[in-house]
């Protein structure tokens, strides 16, 4: 079964929380557009976390999470965010 989260506006919607939410019965997780100046936050068991360019899937290990074409990547903020996380979950 294909679920998609698609806001119909630019700013808070809550896209991100609903995303986590599917995501722990998720297979794939699929980033599709937007920048790192979009956000959402994530609280679960390793804390709290704000993720701008990373799908919320990579909190689970049985899920592939994508960073899809339509993502205006800023390579050094992503390595600064997988960086952070890494510090954050593996200390």
């Amino acid at each position: 079964m294909v679920k998609a989260v698609v806001g119909a506006n630019w700013g808070d919607e809550g896209k991100g929380k609903i995303t986590d939410m599917l995501a722990e019965n998720a297979d794939i997780i699929v980033r599709f557009q937007g920048g790192s100046n979009a956000g959402h936050t994530i609280i679960n068991e390793y804390g709290r976390f704000a993720l701008h360019l990373l799908p919320s899937g990579v909190f689970y290990k049985h899920t592939t999470s994508v960073i899809g074409n339509g993502v205006a990547l800023n390579i050094p903020y992503l390595l600064k965010e997988i960086e952070y996380l890494k510090e954050k979950i593996c200390s």
